[in-house]
């Protein structure tokens, strides 16, 4: 049986290496608020997610390295990753194993949150 912190650790660990990877690595959407920004904005918000390291226990209480916040060009932006299983159909039914997983990082500006 799997304990919840080695849980979070492989979520984390999984979590970090499709957010430094990049657009190349899983699937990244932005919302229309970010694309409506330009693309300057967009490679500018995609560096600072894969660039991003400020976890704390208010941000990251699950030690899952699956959401964040920062400021760009003005503006507030979050970026939250969402577990789902291979087919885009439902929630994964567990999120630390690739096999049965797809990760979703989605970025937005905080005002459509």
């Amino acid at each position: 049986m799997t304990s919840p912190s080695s849980s979070a650790s492989a979520i984390r660990n999984l979590n970090d290496a499709m957010r430094r990877a990049g657009p190349s690595c899983g699937r990244w959407m932005m919302t229309d608020g970010v694309v409506a920004e330009g693309p300057e904005f967009m490679l500018l918000a995609i560096r600072a997610v894969q660039a991003f390291a400020a976890f704390t226990s208010d941000n990251d209480p699950y030690g899952e390295h699956d959401f964040g916040a920062f400021d760009l060009a003005g503006q507030r932006l979050f970026w939250k990753i969402d577990y789902y299983d291979r087919d885009l159909r439902c929630g994964s039914e567990n999120p630390a194993d690739p096999g049965v997983t797809t990760r979703v990082l989605t970025i937005m500006l905080a005002s459509e949150y």
